[in-house]
């Protein structure tokens, strides 16, 4: 308890260790789940469970107010780094308090969106906050494919003001995101003995900060896959070789941090090799200097020798589909706070067996530009002889600037902090868009307190920050239920 001793509110920090102590990766919710049932029946509040996994739980307020739904969800993703000895399924995340800061040791935190769990167990603790009648919802799989806000029904939740815990900007109210597809490449390989006078080598990229692909696309970094792939192009005639396996990325909503590449290569050319890292260490540090001050190119020789090599030609199209699959940022509006308007996400690299698979992510708040990328993805893998496959679409939430309760967020924040809030649109997906989808005529916004790097092991939540978002938030609902 010592990294959250002497945190405010007290209660909301409590529930985050609790919640941080529970394993809970997407669509293995089970334990968490039963964590809020025994949580609501220990504080006497009514609960229903939906057949998707979701958790409802009920608490009276003022009489004869409206309903107002608070909503997070339960899962998180599940990253860590190389070194760290982790297992998701059954070890806790282990809190670290850095300065003003509170992070994981080697993990991923689960601030996304465990501070917004928190916060909502908080309220159902509270006997003394002043709100009006709460629906307090808990949603499954929001990582993986906003799986439990697809499943609510009206007969489920009849609240029709919603507040959403799930964004990661303080002093900022959200009413927008982007949506999005996930289109996967993949191609059959031809393998071969390797060669007699050839040994293996690993050629790995590690070092690099990732991070989440809409909220943190724009901020420049690299892409392990992308740069090990163009530094094995790069080489591939000064220092011949034979590829036998790529692979990087674990996320289709993460940034790649790390990525390694396996060969058979002539020891007479080890030395050009090593050669050869040096130098493009040298060269990414200038590329990506203030943006990834660790990215390192490194070399092991002592792996198990793999059975097989992908042949020269299939190698050619790996290195060529990999170096035009497009990644980032590619378009915004300079006029509107420079927000990011379309991006892609080049995900995940494998090769399983004689397969080749490429995961990418497209992201807009125009569903006509994700058609179009995701179109461009698909041309680029069926030009090299590959299966493309397009997965449904999460939708855009678009944005209401004349919603009832984003008036009464922006009088309450002002009234509270004689400033304006901030009001966005987040380039990620929210589970207000699919909410918004399935339940007719839901007046939404979206709040949180500052998470950075959320999606990788460097993920952070800022002490004060929680703190603010308690306040307005309690604030935000006694405003409701007086008015």
């Amino acid at each position: 308890m010592k990294e959250i001793q002497g945190l405010l509110p007290e209660p909301l920090w409590r529930y985050f260790q609790e919640v941080s102590s529970i394993p809970r990766e997407s669509g293995k919710e089970d334990r968490i789940r039963d964590y809020l049932v025994r949580s609501a029946e220990r504080l006497s509040l009514d609960y229903r469970i939906d057949s998707a996994g979701n958790v409802l739980v009920l608490k009276k307020g003022i009489p004869g107010t409206e309903t107002v739904i608070l909503q997070s969800h339960m899962d998180m993703v599940c990253e860590k780094d190389p070194e760290t000895l982790h297992d998701f399924t059954t070890d806790p995340i282990r809190l670290v308090r850095d300065g003003k800061w509170i992070k994981a040791r080697g993990t991923t935190l689960g601030a996304d969106n465990g501070i917004g769990m928190a916060a909502m167990l908080a309220v159902m603790e509270d006997a003394c906050l002043v709100h009006p009648d709460l629906e307090i919802l808990f949603t499954i799989e929001e990582e993986t494919g906003l799986t439990g806000a697809y499943m609510l029904t009206e007969r489920f939740i009849t609240g029709k003001t919603l507040i959403n815990l799930d964004s990661e900007e303080d002093c900022t109210l959200y009413i927008g995101c982007a949506g999005g597809r996930d289109t996967d490449i993949s191609m059959d390989l031809t393998l071969s003995e390797p060669s007699q006078n050839h040994v293996p080598a690993e050629i790995s990229i590690s070092g690099l900060k990732g991070g989440h692909s809409g909220i943190d696309i724009h901020k420049g970094r690299g892409n392990a896959i992308k740069l090990l792939n163009r530094f094995m192009k790069s080489i591939r005639e000064s220092i011949p070789y034979h590829l036998a396996t790529i692979q990087g990325g674990s996320k289709h909503n993460a940034i790649p941090r790390d990525a390694r590449a396996v060969i058979y290569i002539k020891e007479n050319n080890l030395s050009g090799l090593s050669d050869a890292i040096a130098q493009w260490n040298s060269t990414l540090a200038q590329e990506l200097q203030g943006i990834e001050d660790r990215v390192m190119l490194g070399l092991n020789m002592d792996i198990p020798a793999p059975e097989k090599i992908i042949i020269p030609e299939d190698t050619g199209k790996i290195l060529t589909m990999i170096s035009i699959l497009p990644h980032g940022v590619l378009n915004l509006n300079e006029s509107v706070d420079n927000i990011v308007i379309t991006s892609t996400n080049l995900a995940i690299c494998s090769v399983e067996n004689i397969r080749l698979k490429l995961a990418t992510n497209q992201r807009s708040i125009y569903t006509s530009s994700i058609q179009d990328v995701s179109d461009m993805v698909k041309s680029i893998g069926w030009v090299m002889g590959a299966q493309v496959t397009q997965h449904h679409d999460y939708p855009a939430w678009k944005p209401n600037l004349e919603s009832a309760v984003l008036q009464k967020a922006k009088k309450t924040f002002e009234a509270r902090y004689g400033k304006s809030p901030l009001v966005k649109v987040i380039h990620a997906g929210l589970e207000c868009a699919v909410i918004g989808q399935r339940i007719t005529d839901m007046d939404m916004i979206s709040l949180g307190p500052t998470v950075e790097q959320a999606h990788s092991p460097s993920e952070r939540v800022d002490i004060a920050s929680v703190d603010k978002m308690w306040d307005f938030l309690t604030a935000l609902l006694k405003t409701m239920a007086e008015e």
